[in-house]
């Protein structure tokens, strides 16, 4: 199976990530079929660059993206027009779950009591 994840750049505490198209076997930083774009935790807001024509190629040759790389995704706009050409394509649940958890997430757990 072919994944849209992220290989880790960079030096020691200073991390910056590519967003790569690899075979699920793969190590996260071994071989990989092509970069998409890259990922900069570092900077205040994070800085995504992703190729959009790449992204949506991959998609739709059947890529499944991990948790981060879908919100990634996600945050540029590109599972929207994904969604948009190809309502009926459905992801790993993984996937799906955890952008729902941050959905329901509307309350704090913090009341207080008087």
């Amino acid at each position: 199976m072919v994944k849209i994840r992220l290989k880790r750049m960079g030096a020691k505490h200073r991390p910056m990530y590519r967003i790569v198209v690899a075979d699920s076997q793969a190590p996260r930083g071994g071989a990989y079929l092509e970069v998409i774009g890259n990922f900069n935790p570092l900077t205040d807001p994070e800085t995504v660059n992703i190729d959009e024509a790449k992204a949506l190629e991959w998609l739709e040759k059947g890529a499944q993206p991990t948790e981060t790389a879908y919100r990634l995704l996600a945050k540029m706009g590109v599972m929207e027009k994904f969604k948009e050409n190809h309502p009926t394509r459905k992801f790993k649940q993984a996937v799906l779950k955890t952008t729902q958890k941050k959905k329901k997430k509307s309350k704090s757990a913090t009341e207080v009591k008087t």
